[in-house]
């Protein structure tokens, strides 16, 4: 069975987009496709991007064991990692990855001990805000509660096997890639 492999780190750190980069890398690589009760945002399609599900749905979920890791992000949405998925591209050879949030992260560290755990850090603090801002899809009330919990979760990076800055997504991409394939 391959290893799986968690990618966290703050809110606009460019996770996604280092997910993308990996993707179109490695053909042997699948991202795993979270639960939430968030409304899509523009773009964003049921089944590929996330599953979008009422709070009833994912509270059948939870109750009945659907879910690898689960969580509530920026004190509003819950966010979730559907264990089914996920164990049988693990069984088939895919290297699996979790694009999840800190808590996530956690708690697979519980259920998974052997999974690889990758924090992608920002440059630096101004850069991070600057990503925020530039993305155009939160409100200033918004922004400032993703950056309250992004305190926290640069203050969690030493929980992880590995730390990667995000200084240029194909350098990040890369590092990730490397890690990927030496474990």
């Amino acid at each position: 069975m391959n290893r799986l492999t968690v990618i966290a780190g703050p809110t606009a750190v460019g996770k996604g987009t280092v997910v993308r980069w990996l993707l179109a890398k490695d053909p042997n690589i699948q991202v795993s496709v979270s639960a939430t009760t968030r409304s899509p945002r523009p773009g964003e399609i049921h089944g590929e991007s996330y599953f979008f599900v009422s709070n009833e749905e994912f509270d059948q979920m939870v109750q009945d064991g659907e879910l690898l890791e689960y969580a509530v992000v920026h004190g509003e949405n819950r966010y979730g990692t559907p264990r089914k998925p996920v164990e049988e591209a693990l069984k088939a050879g895919r290297e699996v990855i979790l694009e999840i949030d800190i808590q996530g992260a956690r708690q697979i560290r519980q259920s998974m001990p052997s999974a690889n755990l990758v924090f992608i850090a920002p440059p630096n603090w101004e850069e991070l805000e600057r990503r925020l801002a530039t993305r155009g899809t939160e409100t200033p009330e918004q922004i400032a509660i993703r950056l309250e919990t992004a305190k926290q979760e640069i203050a969690a990076m030493e929980e992880f096997d590995h730390v990667v800055i995000n200084h240029e997504v194909a350098q990040c991409g890369q590092e990730v890639l490397d890690l990927i394939q030496a474990s």
